[in-house]
């Protein structure tokens, strides 16, 4: 059987470029160091004037630019993750199509998944590769989640950012994507949510109507709600089992593996995971200080600056876990490949 491999990963952010310090004179009542302690971000990048598919696109300019050998004719299917599409419909995958100049006999669709959705798109992408239906599949990932977090809402405000990245799986002899795990709970489905705008809770007037809690933190039921302390619960009870049972399914180990990227959630979540794991730090990568949580785009992001800075080199074992919205989780243990030139 034919297997898959990560040939490049290529990514963009968003234009408008927001501080710490821009978010303290906003709020006033924090500090630049409170924020970046807190969160581990100290700068964020907005899409402002973009949408999902125009900041997709530019990913993926990017990739062809960065991947001359790639050519878009090679393309046989594209896979895009958002949690924002443009619209109800079309698919926004049909949109980055048009723009990116894909042929015809190129298939395109979305899948809505957040933070764990990279690890799902891998698995999407070897299925049709091991199928025999594509031999060449873009994966892309791009969440313009700022758009809907209140202006007024502090907790919130300071994690986030915006990106869009484009990952090449295609053909190889060997499986360079060999273990893939995933599990939902959905009785978290309320603690990472935009409540209003879907059929459950159509927007209205009622909607659109803004509240403090106690905190002083606005939002309406329209804007992106998280309950922190849950999501973390969440995260520190799942993911670790979850690795567990991959590592013995592999026969891997934290030691045996040489890198290790988890959803870029908050420096907090990360820290927290890696040494409730007993993982090495010098393996586990924390790469959100200058982007922000990014979603679905934060583990090929992180992915594609470790290879800029010789950190992920051809040959290399890489686990990767993503765990967020739904509740929903997935990893994988990737074998790393040469990038397509």
């Amino acid at each position: 059987m034919n297997g898959a491999s990560i040939r490049g990963i290529s990514w963009v952010t968003g234009t408008r470029r927001v501080t710490n310090e821009d978010l303290v004179a906003e709020f006033g009542t924090w500090t630049a160091k409170k924020i970046s302690s807190k969160t581990g971000v100290s700068v964020r990048w907005l899409a402002t004037g973009e949408t999902t598919s125009q900041l997709s696109a530019r990913a993926g300019e990017a990739f062809f630019a960065e991947h001359p050998g790639v050519s878009r004719e090679s393309i046989d299917m594209l896979v895009l993750c958002t949690e924002t599409p443009d619209y109800l419909l079309p698919a926004t995958a049909c949109v980055v199509h048009r723009l990116l100049g894909l042929r015809k006999t190129c298939g395109a669709f979305d899948y809505n998944l957040g933070c764990s959705g990279y690890c799902y798109g891998l698995a999407l992408c070897k299925g049709f590769i091991t199928s025999g239906l594509a031999r060449r599949v873009l994966l892309v990932t791009c969440d313009l989640v700022t758009r809907h977090i209140n202006p007024r809402d502090k907790a919130t405000r300071p994690i986030f950012g915006d990106a869009a990245t484009v990952t090449l799986v295609e053909e190889s002899a060997a499986d360079h994507l060999p273990f893939l795990s995933f599990g939902t709970d959905g009785s978290g489905a309320d603690a990472l949510i935009i409540p209003a705008g879907g059929t459950a809770c159509p927007r209205s007037e009622s909607t659109g109507v803004e509240t403090a809690n106690r905190f002083g933190n606005v939002s309406c039921a329209e804007n992106l709600f998280m309950d922190g302390r849950r999501v973390l619960d969440f995260g520190v009870t799942e993911v670790p089992a979850s690795l567990s049972a991959l590592l013995a399914a592999s026969g891997e180990s934290f030691e045996s593996v040489d890198l290790i990227v988890f959803h870029q959630a908050t420096r907090l979540m990360l820290e927290t995971l890696r040494d409730s794991m007993s993982i090495p730090p010098e393996k586990f990568v924390i790469d959100l200080e200058d982007t922000g949580n990014t979603v679905s785009s934060t583990i090929p992001l992180a992915l594609a600056r470790a290879v800029r800075a010789g950190r992920l080199k051809p040959g290399m074992k890489v686990l990767l876990s993503g765990f967020g919205v739904g509740f929903s989780w997935s990893s994988a243990l990737v074998h790393w490949d040469e990038e397509a030139k």
